[in-house]
């Protein structure tokens, strides 16, 4: 089946769908994003990545490109057209197509595109079962990390140094010596008392939507959780590390720098929290 893309009101060919050389997301980052999840044909917290696409167009003052109900539409629409039983959806908007100029132009209708592809769940499954390694990378990014924007060369850089040292993943680390989050992930550790630590919401990071929904599903679960920053020397003293995203789930981590994580195999903690997910994305 041929890739269905759709690009400011028109299904087209993937192959062939494209935007205007003046759209300001190509020109000057000035978009937002999202990936949901598609799992067994639904739609994994749909809501809460709608929720956060509509607080990332406030933030920078851009309008919606439709209202929340056609969007949906649309998404599944997209779906369909791609048959998605498991893989992602990804959604963009950008502030539209203007002549080049840095103020927001006026009386220009926002840019939306959308794509779908399927994953490999068996691959994510086997990938989890081994475990990943990470290194280390200060973090350069702007102070607006809870936006998601489509400004994310920081973030490649760091994935690209990743791929480059034969890791999975790049923890960024700030000014102060904390863990902020992955390039792509947010970052967890179990200490050795057994704590799920994660680093809480603020302008530091992206609000996960995986993360908040792992939050949610620990509590019901009892787990021994505390929200707080957490230092690289934590990092590497911890009895487990994971990480988490829309297309990861819960990643155990085996490995940070040159650093081995417990006996160098996920931890309990680690797998078990990918079972409660996985558990969640089964019931909703």
């Amino acid at each position: 089946m041929s890739r269905i893309a759709y690009v400011n009101g028109q299904y087209v060919p993937h192959q062939t769908a494209c935007v205007h050389i003046e759209d300001r997301g190509y020109q000057f980052a000035d978009g937002v994003y999202e990936v949901v999840t598609i799992f067994n044909n639904r739609m994994i917290d749909e809501e809460g990545h709608l929720d956060r696409l509509w607080r990332s167009l406030d933030e920078l003052k851009m309008g919606a490109p439709m209202k929340r109900d056609p969007l949906k539409m649309v998404m599944r629409e997209v779906i369909r057209r791609n048959g998605i039983e498991n893989g992602i959806i990804y959604l963009q908007v950008t502030r539209g197509v203007a002549p080049r100029d840095h103020p927001f132009p006026k009386h220009t209708a926002p840019a939306l595109v959308m794509t779908a592809k399927r994953l490999s769940m068996e691959k994510s499954q086997k990938t989890a079962e081994a475990g990943v390694n990470v290194i280390t990378v200060p973090d350069i990014r702007w102070t607006r990390r809870d936006i998601k924007s489509v400004s994310l060369l920081p973030n490649v850089l760091a994935k690209q140094e990743a791929k480059e040292k034969g890791a999975y993943e790049a923890f960024q680390i700030d000014e102060d010596g904390m863990v902020t989050e992955g390039s792509s992930t947010n970052a967890w550790i179990v200490t050795q008392e057994g704590k799920v630590v994660t680093r809480p919401t603020s302008n530091s990071i992206l609000a996960g939507i995986t993360r908040g929904s792992l939050l949610r599903e620990l509590e019901k679960n009892g787990v021994d959780l505390e929200l707080r920053s957490f230092s690289k020397e934590e990092l590497n003293s911890a009895r487990e590390v994971f990480l988490t995203s829309s297309t990861t789930y819960v990643m155990p981590v085996v490995k940070v720098d040159d650093k081995i994580i417990g006996n160098g195999h996920p931890g309990i903690v680690s797998q078990q929290l990918r079972a409660i997910y996985e558990k969640f994305m089964q019931e909703v």
